[in-house]
């Protein structure tokens, strides 16, 4: 099976499906992992060019950890926009490389404008990769994928309605995290948050709910033509 996770910035996978990914990839199925944002805006001190370098690096290496291949937009902070066509062309081109059975993205709410667009570009582009004469670089790929909505930062807000035990691959996910220094350190070092802490908490709770060591939730689009007769999930 091939599973393209879609999210935001560089490591909002790793958060919130990491542990997923890196399951899928322990089980042979082929994973890839597309941030559409670079993340240039996300420091206060490192400048915007020299950061985006510094994070492209970052998923990278944290792909590597979960067993996945990095893919990127490479699209400036705050200007994810869903109506973009150049943007939007770009990753029909990354449905069609990776052909995916399932696709991964961030729930149709969330705490900011760039995670809710990157759901709208994740649904819309995934249609439109089937229609043969949306013209991009790569042919058309037929198949309009089930999407599983991820959970939000902190859960808030969030249901979920399937689990994922990611109690072996918990200190997978936490590894390929603590690939994203540039934000890790930052947050230890000048907020006062240990955000891998906050994380393996976070997949804890979710394994309370569902009464194993650690999980990660999720939720199906449960639009027309994607929901299948099968489980999706690992």
């Amino acid at each position: 099976m091939n599973v393209l996770a879609i999210g935001c910035h560089p490591d909002d996978l790793e958060i919130a499906c990491g542990g997923t990914l890196a399951k899928y990839a322990q089980q042979g199925h082929k994973v890839f992992m597309c941030n559409l944002a670079n993340g240039n805006m996300g420091h206060k001190i490192i400048l915007p060019d020299e950061l985006r370098d510094i994070r492209r690096k970052e998923a990278q290496k944290a792909a590597a950890v979960i067993g996945a291949e990095s893919l990127t937009l490479d699209i400036g902070d705050f200007l994810v926009n869903n109506w973009n066509e150049d943007d939007e062309d770009k990753l029909i081109d990354i449905i069609r490389y990776t052909k995916p059975d399932v696709v991964i993205t961030h729930n149709t709410q969330d705490y900011m404008r760039d995670h809710i667009q990157a759901s709208e570009f994740a649904f819309s582009a995934s249609f439109a990769a089937t229609a043969p004469h949306r013209k991009t670089k790569l042919s058309v790929f037929d198949t309009i994928v089930p999407i599983m909505y991820m959970d939000t930062l902190a859960g808030v807000g969030f249901l979920p309605t399937e689990y994922v035990d990611i109690s072996k691959t918990i200190d997978i996910k936490l590894e390929a995290l603590a690939c994203h220094e540039s934000q890790i350190k930052w947050m230890r070092e000048h907020d006062k948050i240990d955000f891998l802490d906050f994380v393996a908490t976070c997949s804890k709770y979710r394994g309370l709910q569902c009464g194993v060591a650690y999980a990660e939730g999720f939720r199906p689009c449960q639009n027309w033509p994607r929901m299948v007769p099968y489980r999706l999930l690992p």
